[in-house]
């Protein structure tokens, strides 16, 4: 049976590399018969299109820049469409060492994996990657790791590889990155992950799109990570909110109710005392909606098993 492999780049004004890129990955990949190069256009103003028909590549463009996650989306979807088998995500800058594709696909070929993330730091920090850069990226994986209830050693890697099934199952609603939700989404739905070292050149003189601003990387990464968090688990993202409101209540409570105990009266912690009871109510009011929440996280995973079999049948009968 025939085995098709997309290798997917989404691209943003990358007219000097992209041509090169394309033109130096492997003709040939162990386990596949057809291999197609996919470009994502994510709004360029240059000459990447032109770059990347040269080279052979299929090129899907957006009318403006949408960021990376949508850009996955769109290969997602045009994997499926096609009947792809798997799908390689790699730069279009020259980061990635292509010849790396093949042992990004091994863990898939061999059935030990269903998605696989490369790993840029298992030799330390790479030469020429800013020291906040990369201090950022394992506060990231630290998250991840806690989120996700795995280790994850670089959940910023775009260098991965998806199975078929693994596609199928992705429901990511963020358009910034999809880096982060994607680990924390096939994690949660039991898909199992491989991680591979990756050789990584960071070029001294780019400025990368993604991350250029790190105040704002951090704080859309971190609204990603935090409504993950909400989705995958609400009970103890909502117990872990009334816990602390709790403690509040206990504080300004206490403290009321310790004066009055001694002096037989509130005064003049009468606010104190009304704070406290304030916050109880609302603590308790925060654990309702924290089984609230869980209880429509279990349809939510029910609601996804229904969408993984519509797409199945929808793409393997058109």
């Amino acid at each position: 049976m025939s085995q098709k492999l997309i290798i997917y780049m989404p691209a943003l004004n990358e007219e000097k590399t992209i041509l090169k890129v394309i033109n130096s990955i492997p003709k040939t990949i162990v386990g596949f018969d057809t291999i197609e190069i996919l470009v994502v256009n994510d709004g360029s103003t240059d000459l990447t299109v032109t770059e990347a028909q040269k080279g052979g590549a299929t090129v899907l463009s957006h009318n403006k820049n949408k960021g990376v996650g949508a850009a996955f989306q769109t290969a997602i979807n045009y994997a499926l469409q096609t009947k792809t088998d798997a799908i390689v995500s790699i730069d279009a800058d020259g980061q990635f060492d292509v010849n790396q594709i093949s042992q990004m696909l091994t863990p898939i070929i061999n059935n030990e994996a269903d998605f696989c993330i490369g790993v840029r730091f298992s030799n330390g920090k790479p030469d020429n990657m800013p020291k906040i850069k990369f201090w950022g990226n394992k506060k990231v994986n630290q998250i991840v790791s806690f989120v996700g209830k795995t280790k994850i050693l670089d959940a910023s890697c775009g260098f991965r590889a998806y199975s078929n099934d693994a596609l199928l199952s992705l429901n990511l609603h963020g358009s910034f990155t999809y880096t982060h939700e994607t680990i924390l989404d096939l994690l949660d739905k039991g898909f199992k992950l491989s991680q591979v070292p990756v050789n990584v050149k960071y070029f001294e003189d780019r400025v990368s799109r993604i991350a250029n601003n790190l105040f704002l990387y951090g704080f859309k990464t971190s609204s990603i990570i935090f409504k993950s968090l909400k989705d995958y688990k609400p009970l103890q993202f909502f117990l872990s909110i009334a816990a602390f409101i709790l403690l509040l209540a206990l504080f300004f409570g206490g403290w009321a109710l310790m004066h009055w105990i001694m002096y037989d009266t509130i005064t003049p912690y009468k606010s104190f005392g009304v704070i406290g009871l304030s916050l109880l109510g609302m603590s308790a009011i925060v654990t309702i909606f924290a089984f609230m929440a869980d209880m429509l996280g279990r349809i939510r995973k029910n609601q996804e098993k229904i969408l993984y079999l519509l797409k199945k049948t929808h793409f393997e009968n058109h």
